[in-house]
C-alpha cells in the first residue's frame, strides 16, 4: 500500500515563458471563437421535423453524454431555425458525415442561403424510430428523442435518448480552423 506523506509534496517548478510569439486575448465571444477554431471537431448534421417543417444544422458539438444508458448531447444556437423545430417535434438525428458529404455540411451550415427543407435537396433521406430525417449514407446516424433541453445563454443543450443507430461505415469528417479535413 502506498501512503502519501505530506512532507514528500513538492511545489511544481514553473518554467519560464518561451520566446514563442503568443497572442493573449480577452475572454470575450471573439476570443473564444478564435480559440475554439483550433480545436478539431467531428462534423455532424442535426436534423429534425417533417415535410415542409424540416430543418437542420451543421455542428461540431455533438457527443455522447452516456453510453449506458445511450444518450447524446448536442448544443444548438437558440436563434437557429433548427431549435424551434426540435422543440416542436421533440426529436432529432445526429448524422455523422464523411468526406463525401462536404456539400451536405455546407448546405446545413447555411452556405448559399438555403433554409429548411431546401437543405435536404441533393441527398437521400430516410426515417428511423423517432421520425427525424436520417441521411441514408451517413457514416453513422443516431436517432434521438429529446429527453431534456437546457436553455443557457445563446444556446440550448439537448440531451437525446438514443432510440436507434444506423451504421454505414467509413471515416468521419473533421472541421478545424475553418476547413474540413478527411480522416483516413
Amino acid at each position: 500500500m502506498n501512503v502519501f506523506v505530506a512532507s514528500e509534496f513538492r511545489e511544481p517548478r514553473l518554467r519560464p515563458l518561451s520566446d514563442r510569439p503568443v497572442s493573449d486575448r480577452p475572454a470575450d465571444a471573439a476570443g473564444l471563437k478564435e480559440a475554439l477554431r483550433t480545436l478539431g471537431g467531428g462534423v455532424s448534421v442535426i436534423t429534425a421535423g417533417e415535410g415542409a417543417e424540416r430543418s437542420g444544422a451543421t455542428v461540431t458539438s455533438a457527443t455522447a453524454l452516456s453510453v449506458d444508458p445511450p444518450r447524446m448531447l448536442v448544443s444548438l444556437n437558440r436563434s437557429s431555425s433548427t431549435w424551434p423545430v426540435v422543440e416542436r417535434y421533440r426529436h432529432f438525428a445526429v448524422n455523422v458525415i464523411g468526406a463525401a458529404h462536404q456539400d451536405v455540411a455546407n448546405r446545413f451550415a447555411g452556405i448559399g442561403g438555403l433554409k429548411g427543407p431546401e437543405r435536404y435537396v441533393g441527398a437521400e433521406w430516410t426515417r428511423l424510430a423517432s421520425g427525424a430525417p436520417v441521411l441514408e449514407d451517413a457514416v453513422a446516424a443516431l436517432d434521438c428523442e429529446v429527453e431534456e433541453a437546457i436553455e443557457r445563454h445563446s444556446h440550448v443543450i439537448l440531451i437525446g435518448r438514443v432510440l436507434s443507430i444506423r451504421l454505414s461505415g467509413g471515416s468521419s469528417l473533421l472541421y478545424q480552423n475553418g476547413k474540413y479535413h478527411a480522416v483516413t
